[in-house]
């Protein structure tokens, strides 16, 4: 791209997920201005969670894929893989190279239960969990030897998949893209009950009743439900936790003839401790109720749940990025509807914000797409106000910028470029022909190194 015409805004988007390819989509496909749109991110491969977290089964997500992947069609679109944000660029390289930065870096940590025993192996995340199942190259391996009983805390989507994963025959997934080493893992595991525990009601869970409905119908699964789980259920619910109710009653109503696994619901149960001797062996959960004010709090009554295997599913967190303002409390960049504000809420010259680390971890993928045009709409408005009133405060004062690509190079950092992912595309799509499937994804880095250096120009 070199020192392009001084006309043309370069933006730099930091993560090529979902929320930053809706940016840079909102970008390309606005008239104001005319844009040059780097989307970067740390590892060679775009899409961020539709590609490392979403259910490998769910093969529906495919439309949303090809969608996204058409964001790159525009010649004002560049991938910038393998570059680190904080380790291989500054916030400074950055502000320096690009007429504007936008970050879209997600949420990478987990929520804690903050339990006694919580750090005992065999406790995990269910961000790991799916991470693991969907191919991450950063995603540790996950041991399932030995495990009778898994439970899984948490009652939105991801424990919902990571459930039916579980649930499932390692047979019924051999068509999905999922790594071979991970198949071989789950063809050996045995966790013939699966436990999902929730600290709330039935009424009140976060899954979808799409993805309900799919983890109860899973052929040779019997579904039992905690007999208080249903009490108290006001008449008048809404449309979505009224069918999540109907469908649980009906799913334990429905005696499955020799069930394969068993599946248990344990609504109004919130995890007071994990316990084991080096590992999990047991959760104990105390029964909950809501007092007056509508919070959780603790009846006193508890049940020890012998379990090998632990999964909080309880929710993301974003995480600071170096030299960026942070608000620590809220686990967000500090930002008022994507502008950039610093402690004192003072505008950022530049710098917006998309997805979950602007508004935190909540909405369905095409929620970003609705709060990315927010941020772009305040983007371009700031650039042509900038530029009516001759403001330096957008590009480099007219000078030449630097081409971020050219800059990496000379300091020998490898960037893979969007030839170089298109061919670690073309190489999973090889593999899975080989093993008579559309696709099996590359999952170290290696693999994906190696694959994306035979086509990158």
């Amino acid at each position: 791209m070199g020192s392009a015409d001084r006309d043309v805004t370069r933006v730099a988007i930091v993560g090529a997920g979902p929320s930053g390819l809706f940016a840079a989509q909102a970008l390309v496909g606005q008239s104001e201005v005319p844009v040059q749109v780097d989307l970067i991110d740390r590892l060679p491969c775009p899409y961020g969670l539709l590609r490392y977290g979403v259910a490998p089964d769910h093969t529906s997500i495919k439309s949303v894929a090809n969608a996204l992947a058409r964001t790159f069609d525009s010649d004002g679109v560049r991938f910038l893989g393998n570059v680190e944000f904080g380790r291989d660029v500054s916030r400074a390289d950055l502000l320096a190279a690009y007429d504007a930065v936008v970050y879209a870096a997600g949420a990478s940590e987990d929520a804690q239960l903050g339990v006694p025993g919580e750090d005992l192996p065999g406790s995990r995340s269910a961000r790991e969990f799916v991470a693991w199942y969907s191919g991450h190259p950063d995603a540790p391996e996950q041991d399932l030897s030995g495990v009778r009983v898994a439970a899984v805390i948490g009652v939105g989507n991801v424990a919902v998949d990571v459930a039916r994963v579980l649930a499932k025959t390692a047979e019924s997934l051999e068509v999905t893209d999922m790594p071979p080493g991970v198949l071989a893992e789950l063809h050996r595991h045995e966790a013939d009950d699966i436990h999902v525990i929730a600290r709330r009601g039935p009424h009140h869970a976060a899954f979808t009743t799409v993805e309900l409905r799919e983890l109860v119908h899973t052929p040779g699964l019997q579904v039992t439900v905690n007999e208080d789980a249903f009490d108290g259920i006001p008449d008048d619910l809404d449309r979505r936790p009224k069918a999540n109710v109907e469908i649980l009653r009906e799913a334990a109503a429905k005696v499955v003839e020799n069930p394969r696994r068993r599946l248990h619901f344990s609504f109004w149960r919130k995890p007071i401790a994990v316990e084991g001797d080096g590992r999990v062996e047991a959760l104990v959960l105390e029964r909950t109720r809501l007092d007056e004010a509508g919070k959780v709090v603790g009846t006193g009554e508890t049940q020890r749940l012998e379990t090998q295997l632990v999964l909080r599913s309880i929710g993301y967190r974003s995480v600071a990025l170096p030299g960026v303002p942070f608000d620590e409390r809220a686990a967000v960049i500090s930002n008022v509807e994507g502008r950039i504000v610093d402690a004192a809420g003072v505008v950022q010259p530049r710098e917006y914000v998309v997805g979950w680390i602007k508004r935190g971890p909540t909405g369905v993928i095409g929620t970003n797409k609705s709060d990315a045009s927010q941020t772009v709409r305040h983007l371009v408005a700031d650039l042509v106000a900038a530029r009516a009133e001759g403001s330096d405060d957008f590009g480099a004062g007219g000078g030449e910028r630097p081409d971020l690509a050219a800059v990496l190079a000379a300091r020998g950092h490898d960037v893979v470029s969007l030839d170089g992912w298109r061919a670690i595309d073309a190489a999973e799509i090889a593999r899975g022909a080989a093993l008579g499937r559309e696709r099996t994804k590359l999952d170290s880095w290696p693999e994906l190194m190696g694959a994306s250096h035979r086509l990158q120009g």
